[in-house]
């Protein structure tokens, strides 16, 4: 017997036969400084994901911390429940879930999430004795090897803004999530993860080759197939509004997963550290010909608009829109 509010009331994911003919970028570099900064800043600018090779993070990390994540889900349910809770903020930087939204979205995720606050505000981190053991030294070293890939990334976006060397930051809070889809009976009829843009600056996100990843561009949807030891890149509702449109967060969502292997992805949100800093169209980008197109806000309002509802498409973005 099938729970009906576990499910959309219509199928909202096309057949493969209607995604869109477009690939999504995947970008070397170790190849030519000058073409790989061309072409990370012209995906930023228009489809808002991209892949990259040649990153500099051995394959090693990303199998073992992929395994690392199945081995914490494959744990009895007893054994995960002390990690159970919806209430980050008094979980002391670490979560486990089914569902970020589920008494706000329409319908149940198909998935299950762990999720580790390895950098916040002023410098703050997790206690990680309170990491799941199963998982600990990997999410410790990946997210290690992740700051250094969010600032390369980084880096080249704001030379396209104009700006000079590190003067487009705001890395110092790092999320990691590790998202865990087991085999869905009827996955034509829910999804993995609605449709959503992520809130933060930066997401860089490793994924298993089982896939599901799509991209939303015009009025369908692009696969992001996996890349054998590849790392996606996405840009975040917040590099959107400091770059003032310039650069362009995009809708994705995950399909429900109808393979009996489980899928396995872990994404890293790279967010500002100071939550009562004024966010904003950055000045430099602000001009009589291009205004400012975002209102300025704290962090911590930005944020509490986006756990106050549910995964849907841009609104949290617009919501700040002038």
């Amino acid at each position: 017997m099938t729970h009906e509010a576990y499910y959309l009331k219509e199928a909202r994911c096309k057949p493969q036969s209607e995604m869109r003919p477009i690939s999504i970028p995947i970008i070397d570099l170790s190849g030519d400084p000058a073409t790989t900064s061309a072409q990370i800043r012209s995906a930023a600018r228009t489809l808002g994901f991209f892949q990259i090779t040649n990153h500099g993070v051995p394959s090693s990390l990303q199998s073992d911390l992929i395994s690392a994540v199945r081995s914490f889900n494959d744990l009895p349910a007893a054994s995960k429940s002390r990690f159970y809770t919806r209430d980050f903020a008094a979980s002391g930087g670490v979560s486990f879930a089914t569902n970020f939204d589920l008494f706000r979205s329409k319908a149940a995720s198909w998935r299950d999430t762990i999720q580790i606050r390895t950098a916040g505000a002023a410098g703050e981190g997790v206690d990680w004795e309170k990491v799941p053991a199963e998982l600990r030294r990997e999410v410790a070293e990946w997210d290690r090897r992740m700051v250094g890939v969010g600032r390369r990334v980084m880096e080249e976006l704001g030379l396209g803004l104009g700006l000079g060397f590190g003067e487009l930051g705001c890395l110092d809070g790092r999320l990691v999530v590790g998202h865990y889809y087991p085999w869905c009976p009827e996955a034509d009829r829910t999804v993995g993860i609605a449709s959503h843009t992520d809130p933060g600056v930066l997401t860089v996100l490793l994924q298993d080759g089982v896939g599901g990843l799509q991209v939303k561009h015009g009025d369908g949807w692009v696969d992001v197939v996996p890349v054998p030891g590849a790392l996606v890149i996405n840009v975040g509702d917040i590099l959107q509004i400091l770059s003032n449109d310039e650069y362009k967060s995009v809708e994705h969502r995950v399909l429900a997963n109808r393979f009996r292997e489980p899928r396995i992805s872990i994404a890293i949100f790279f967010n500002p550290g100071d939550r009562e800093a004024l966010y904003g169209p950055l000045p430099e980008l602000i001009s009589p010909e291009k205004p400012a197109l975002y209102r300025q806000f704290k962090l911590s309002e930005f944020l509490r608009r986006f756990v106050t509802k549910e995964l849907d498409g841009k609104s949290l973005i617009n919501y700040f829109r002038l």
